[in-house]
């Protein structure tokens, strides 16, 4: 479908809860799939600085596991501060991003949805959006936003866009691996019925499979798409 794709996540765990099923899919089809994640996504919790920073090591081995999970091809991971990305200026945010897509070349870019509760998510999206402007000889042809639970779903009705998926993706034959992926951060997994559960995570997967006819699909909206 894609020859390279790349995925702009605010923090790891986001890529394989939005779209790992998906990118597992598209690298076994060939397509060559990097991963990028800009915030740091543990400086926000509090704790002595030694304990965060074993915390950072701990959640960017969990990242690159899961990564090899699904098949990507290369990890980037960014110094944005985790939570507040709202307080770096926006150009400062797309300049990182264009620096990827000039690196990688991606014909297709994955992102957050405009209408997630999580600030960085929101960021990431106003920065993707800037940095994939569609001008003449930008290899970026495709753009697509996925749901994050616990983010996506939570937030409250006229704030933000909602989420409202024109795209979807089976992944009957890949949600097995999409839950060995998610098994990698053990450590950001929650109890059922928390939607960041493996079983909300399943059932998710299921219904949104349910509503196009196939066993488990994932669900996206179509920003851009130029053929």
């Amino acid at each position: 479908m894609f020859k390279s794709i790349l995925i702009l996540a605010a923090h790891p765990d986001d890529e394989v809860l939005g779209c790992g099923g998906t990118i597992a899919k598209l690298a076994d089809q060939g397509s060559i799939i990097n991963v990028a994640f800009l915030a740091d996504g543990v400086f926000s919790r509090g704790g002595d600085l030694v304990e965060q920073q074993a915390e950072l090591a701990v959640r960017r081995s969990a990242s690159q596991k899961a990564c090899d999970i699904l098949g990507v091809n290369s990890v980037f991971f960014g110094n944005f501060p985790d939570n507040r990305m709202d307080t770096v200026a926006l150009l400062d945010v797309a300049k990182e991003l264009e620096k990827l897509i000039a690196e990688h070349q991606p014909d297709a870019v994955f992102t957050h949805h405009a209408g997630d509760v999580n600030v960085d998510h929101r960021r990431m999206h106003e920065a993707v959006a800037v940095a994939c402007r569609p001008q003449p000889g930008h290899p970026v042809k495709t753009l697509l936003c996925f749901e994050v639970p616990s983010s996506t779903e939570w937030q409250v009705p006229g704030s933000f866009p909602a989420f409202e998926p024109n795209w979807f993706v089976d992944i009957s034959e890949t949600f097995d691996r999409k839950l060995a992926a998610l098994n990698a951060y053990v450590d950001e997994l929650r109890d059922w019925p928390h939607p960041r559960s493996s079983q909300a995570v399943e059932y998710l997967a299921r219904w949104r499979g349910a509503t196009v006819g196939v066993e488990a699909a994932e669900a996206f909206m179509l920003s851009r798409k130029l053929v």
